[in-house]
């Protein structure tokens, strides 16, 4: 349906007046958008339900909200994305012969015609708005490739991309002619990550299938299904570009590819490749140096938290401990302490596994157990390097353990890792590692546990209402309820119609006080010293992830996602 006819049709049954429609028509020209419908409800005029029902009402055929249905792939797969695009429908359920497929213009007969002919179905129309349909048929189709164009996919993308390995290499003895598709394949996914802001890409084989998913806001989504058979051609290229071996099927690979845009811009990306009973999984984790969030201000910290923890990381000697499980965003809290710190006065060395991004002015160390370089290995020799900070990746075991205590109390400002729930919990994991209470106390100055939360999108997020009981079993004391601004993100496209678009940490800050040290020498459990931290201050996960929801940056699912309640 053309825009001028839904706007139109809005303006006949009442529920736009012409200014309106004229003021969405030119917001449509200055933005470039391809739906009307999209900029009326941005610009407030109307919901997306608003146009639904008018749409209904003029049709007279069924209206449904499209986002709601739970599309199997065996009916996405009766119709290619090129004819949705086109005509702007997609197929939502298979029952029998009869095939419903949501329209944009349902009284188009022709097109149902069509697609009776390439279902072999009988064809039962409903409505939806155009802009559901396009946001399903990116969710359902993404990037889909078809055998038939392959060869053509993502030309724009190898003309712009250029990969560190040969052009002359082969990727595979059994690829043979398929090697040109395959290499705009990757290109394409690798291309399309990049623009999506994507954490992780992986690449699955299964029995009867092969997909790729997109890992967005800490969000799993797919984002296409490849022909089943070129899994282990896809494998085998990204295996080229990272300079793996690509007749080592059987044993795990862990390797790092460069892309390098003719524009100079460069992105990293960190390959695993593991062997699964249908072939080679491959996860390619984007280290995106733009991206990086170094500013301190900007990672989460409440006012007095970011005060607390920059004061602990410019003392000249002892352990700040950061923890938290994987993916919590621990590394990037590093690297913005790190960046803090990085003086021309100041030898800051570090040791990593991986080394995640390139900083100017630090030393860092790959850690390489073929040949017995480690942490504990690497801390050694950063003792001989005339150190003031050293960072250690992760604590991992009673040796690193000791020798980084050995540095924090002899001079050095030490910052690494743990993998544990909360900050209090962090003291117990040391002392159960084998690490004495007497030097934990003497030693470390702070502990900091964190977690991610999703950010409500600013393009769509509204204000939303939530009974007050609610609130109160989150945490939120009766009194404050009141306070609570809530927002919840509509979905549209700048979050890929998910209404979380970023993430923020929400940090717990354990200070080791004179009266934790106390607690600790005698032996307090974690619960002892959980109670004892709140008592003096303490902001527990759950309440910094509520100070968030209170000022509408995230959404109830994602507080409690990101923390336990408290005890």
């Amino acid at each position: 349906m053309s825009s001028i006819r839904i706007g139109e049709l809005l303006v006949k049954q009442g529920l736009l007046k012409p200014d309106q429609l004229a003021h969405a028509v030119e917001e449509q020209k200055k933005t470039g958008s391809a739906r009307l419908t999209g900029v009326i409800t941005q610009l407030g005029y109307l919901k997306e339900n608003q146009i639904l029902r008018a749409m209904e009402k003029h049709f007279a055929v069924p209206g449904v909200e499209v986002s709601s249905f739970e599309i199997d792939p065996s009916v996405i797969q009766l119709i290619p994305r090129d004819v949705c695009d086109r005509n702007q429908l997609i197929p939502l359920q298979k029952a029998g012969n009869t095939l419903v497929v949501a329209f944009a213009d349902p009284s188009n007969i022709m097109v149902k015609e069509d697609l009776r002919f390439i279902t072999r179905c009988k064809i039962q129309a409903v409505v939806a708005t155009e802009t559901a349909i396009a946001a399903s048929i990116e969710k359902y189709y993404g990037g889909n490739i078809s055998v038939k164009n392959l060869n053509t996919v993502a030309e724009a993308m190898e003309e712009e991309y250029s990969a560190t390995a040969t052009a002359t290499e082969v990727i595979d003895s059994d690829s043979g002619g398929e090697e040109a598709p395959i290499v705009k394949f990757v290109n394409q996914i690798l291309g399309d990550a990049i623009i999506k802001k994507v954490s992780d890409i992986h690449f699955e084989p299964y029995e009867k299938r092969y997909r790729v998913r997109f890992r967005i806001d800490g969000n799993l989504i797919e984002a296409t299904q490849p022909p089943q058979g070129t899994g282990a051609a896809i494998a085998s290229r990204i295996k080229i570009m990272s300079k793996l071996d690509i007749a080592e099927k059987r044993r795990p690979q862990d390797g790092r590819l460069k892309v390098r845009t003719k524009k100079g811009r460069e992105m990293d990306f960190r390959v695993s490749v593991l062997p699964t009973i249908w072939g080679e999984k491959v996860v390619l984790r984007l280290l995106d140096k733009s991206n990086l969030q170094l500013d301190m201000t900007k990672l989460g910290f409440e006012e007095d938290d970011l005060k607390l923890f920059k004061s602990m990381i410019n003392l000249p000697q002892g352990m700040v401990l950061i923890t938290g499980p994987t993916g919590s965003g621990k590394t990037t809290t590093i690297y913005s302490a790190l960046a803090e710190l990085n003086k021309p006065d100041v030898n800051i060395s570090t040791a990593e596994d991986p080394v995640e991004f390139n900083l100017e002015g630090i030393n860092q160390v790959q850690m390489n157990p073929d040949i017995d370089l480690n942490f504990s290995s690497a801390l050694k020799s950063f003792l001989r390097q005339d150190p003031d900070i050293v960072m250690v990746g992760e604590i991992r075991d009673l040796e690193t353990a000791e020798i980084a205590f050995k540095a924090a109390s002899t001079g050095h400002l030490v910052v690494s890792t743990l993998h544990t729930n909360d900050a209090p919990g962090t003291v117990i994991r040391l002392t159960e590692m084998g690490v004495a209470n007497y030097i934990i106390t003497s030693c470390v100055n702070l502990v900091v546990a964190q977690r991610l939360v999703g950010k409500n999108c600013e393009s769509c997020k509204v204000p939303i209402e939530v009974p007050a009981q609610t609130l109160i079993n989150l945490g939120v004391p009766p009194g404050e309820v009141g306070d609570y601004k809530l927002m919840r993100g509509k979905g549209c496209s700048n979050c890929n119609n998910s209404g979380i678009k970023g993430r923020l940490a929400v940090y717990e800050l354990l200070a080791m006080t004179e009266k934790m040290k106390e607690a600790i020498l005698k032996n307090a459990s974690t619960g002892q010293l959980r109670f004892l931290a709140r008592e003096q201050g303490m902001k527990t996960l759950r309440r910094s992830a509520l100070l968030k929801l209170k000022r509408g940056q995230t959404t109830i699912e994602e507080v409690l996602n990101a923390s336990v309640k408290d005890t």
